[in-house]
């Protein structure tokens, strides 16, 4: 089944760029932000366990005490009309036994218990000896963070099929922005910190340069 064309895929594509200018004035309307959100729920994860939260940030009282954290959002704070913290779970969450494994395989994914035996199994060889997640806390974050990044894109993608713009931030401080956000009762950083964050609006400005890539037989190689 095509969706979409080629043409039409090249385009949404093209369309989208780091906005860093947005126009104050325009909200994204709900129902687009609500598919935006739909694409983050539907992305892909490993062993679909959905390592993530995502807290739609509007407190404009945290966000003034976010900008000199944030370096990389300083206008995206101010004037987007949506600011998504994306939130990866932490080693604890997300070992073989925890409660939120159980709960994705018994809740979500809904797995007799035989499957969940062996799921389980297979996970525990993975994160010990395959990729070796459980030398340390950071080791597992970053594993979980790489899973919210599919989720990140497709909430781009998603945003772009609309006209919408978007603007992803590394451009923080993580363990300041983490602790201010555990003061200010946001999240407990037992449980999950900030992975990545993305602000949602409309471009103020026209890009100033057209988009600069690799080209294509550069960045494949067949086999």
């Amino acid at each position: 089944m095509q969706i979409l064309n080629e043409e039409n895929i090249l385009k949404v594509l093209n369309f989208r760029h780091a906005c860093k200018a947005f126009d104050p004035n325009k909200k994204i309307s709900d129902e687009d932000f609500g598919t935006i959100m739909q694409g983050a729920r539907l992305s892909a994860s490993s062993f679909g366990f959905e390592p993530w939260n995502f807290v739609v940030l509007n407190n404009k009282n945290i966000k003034e005490k976010m900008l000199d954290l944030t370096w990389g959002g300083q206008d995206a704070l101010k004037n987007a009309s949506h600011f998504v913290l994306i939130l990866a779970k932490t080693q604890e969450n997300l070992l073989p036994n925890s409660s939120f494994i159980k709960h994705m395989m018994n809740d979500v994914q809904k797995l007799p218990a035989n499957i969940q035996e062996k799921k389980i199994e297979f996970y525990t060889v993975f994160q010990q000896e395959h990729f070796k997640l459980l030398e340390n806390k950071r080791a597992t974050f970053d594993w979980a963070c790489k899973q919210c990044y599919i989720a990140l894109a497709n909430m781009m993608f998603v945003a772009a099929l609309r006209g919408i713009d978007s603007l992803p931030i590394e451009g923080f401080h993580q363990d300041n922005v983490n602790i201010l956000l555990e003061k200010e009762g946001v999240l407990n950083t037992k449980e999950s910190k900030v992975c990545v964050m993305l602000a949602l609006g409309y471009r103020l400005n026209p890009p100033k340069h057209a988009k600069s890539r690799q080209n294509l037989e550069d960045i494949v190689k067949y086999v």
